[in-house]
C-alpha cells in the first residue's frame, strides 16, 4: 500500500511533465531568403539614320518574349527610338509612327547655313510624340548621347527638353547645323558613342542589351550626302563602337545590307530585319540572363 502511495504522486509528476513540454510552441521554421534582386535591363540603340527602324523590330521581339528593358539609351536614329519608347509608346504604336513618317517634314533646310538641315523640326515633331515632357519625367529612364564640339567630349543628356536632346544626338556633322544648348554646341552621339552601352550602364542597367545597325561600308556608290557623311562616321566609329560594345552582355545585329542611312523608304524592310535578329538573340538573351541572376543569387550574403 506505501508503495502505492509513492508511486501515484510518480506518475501523476510525469504526466504533468509529459503535458508541460507538449504545450511548449513549435518554433516557426526559418523564412526562405529572400529572391536576389530584379536584374535591371537596359537597351543601347545604336545610330544609323534610317537604318534605325530596326530598333522597332527589335523592341517589338524583346517584349513579345517577355523581355522588357529597365531603361534605354540612344545614339542618332537610336535617340528617336528611345524617346519614343521611354514615352510609354510599345512597339506596335512606335511602327505606327514610323509608317506614317513623313521625312520631309522634319528636313527644315536652311539656305544661309549652307544648306543645313536646322533640327527644329525634328525637336517640335519629338516633343509632339512624347507629349512634351521632359526627359526626367519620361515613363521609363531615358539618355540621349551627342558630342560636345568644344571638347569632343561624349556629352549624356537625362534631363531637360527631350526633343532638343534628340536633335543634339541626331545632328550628322556636314547635314545638320550643331545644336546649342547652355552655351555649348553639339552633333552626333555617333562621333564618340554609335552604340551607347556605357550610357545605359550610367542609367544604373545590369544587363546591357545593345542593337548594333552600322556596317562597313559595301563597297558601293554612295547615295547622296547624307550616305557619304553616314559612311564616313561608320568608318571612323568602327573601333570606338568595338570598345564600347564588348561591355555589352549581348549584342543584336540586324542584317541590314541593301539598305542605306537615307533609305526612309524602305523602313518596313528595315523593321523586319530588326524582327529577325532580335528573335534569333532571345535564347542567348534568355540564358544569359538566368545565369546573372544565379551568380547574383550565390553572391548575395
Amino acid at each position: 500500500m506505501r508503495f502505492r502511495r509513492l508511486l501515484l504522486p510518480l506518475l501523476a509528476a510525469l504526466v504533468l511533465g509529459a503535458c508541460t513540454h507538449a504545450a511548449k510552441p513549435v518554433p516557426p521554421p526559418p523564412a526562405p531568403p529572400p529572391p536576389p534582386p530584379k536584374l535591371k535591363i537596359g537597351i543601347a540603340l545604336g545610330g544609323g539614320a534610317a537604318k534605325g527602324f530596326a530598333h522597332i523590330g527589335v523592341i517589338k521581339m524583346l517584349e513579345a518574349s517577355g523581355i522588357h528593358p529597365d531603361v534605354v539609351a540612344g545614339t542618332s536614329a537610336g535617340s528617336v527610338v528611345g524617346a519614343l519608347y521611354a514615352s510609354g509608346m510599345d512597339a506596335f504604336q512606335m511602327q505606327q509612327v514610323a509608317f506614317g513618317l513623313d521625312e520631309t517634314k522634319i528636313r527644315d533646310v536652311r539656305l544661309f547655313s549652307g544648306g543645313l538641315v536646322q533640327g527644329k523640326a525634328l525637336q517640335d515633331y519629338v516633343n509632339q510624340l512624347v507629349n512634351h515632357q521632359p526627359m526626367e519625367r519620361l515613363k521609363m529612364p531615358f539618355a540621349a548621347v551627342a558630342t560636345e564640339l568644344e571638347t569632343g567630349q561624349r556629352t549624356v543628356f537625362v534631363r531637360g527638353n527631350t526633343g532638343e536632346a534628340v536633335r543634339a544626338s541626331s545632328s550628322v556633322p556636314g547635314v545638320f547645323e550643331p545644336v546649342a544648348i547652355r552655351g555649348k554646341h553639339y552633333v552626333d552621339g555617333g562621333v564618340v558613342s554609335p552604340i551607347p552601352v556605357d550610357a545605359a550602364r550610367q542609367l544604373g542597367a545590369d544587363f546591357v542589351i545593345a542593337v548594333d545597325i552600322s556596317a562597313m561600308p559595301d563597297g558601293g556608290n554612295p547615295q547622296g550626302m547624307l550616305d557619304i557623311v553616314g559612311k564616313s562616321i561608320t568608318i571612323m566609329g568602327r573601333q570606338l563602337a568595338a570598345q564600347e560594345i564588348a561591355r555589352a552582355d549581348v549584342v543584336i545585329r540586324p542584317d541590314l545590307s541593301g539598305i542605306g542611312p537615307a533609305d526612309f523608304e524602305q523602313k518596313n524592310l528595315a523593321i523586319l530585319a530588326g524582327e529577325k535578329a532580335a528573335l534569333a538573340a532571345i535564347p542567348a538573351i534568355r540564358a544569359k540572363l538566368a545565369a546573372r541572376q544565379a551568380t547574383q543569387a550565390v553572391a548575395k550574403p
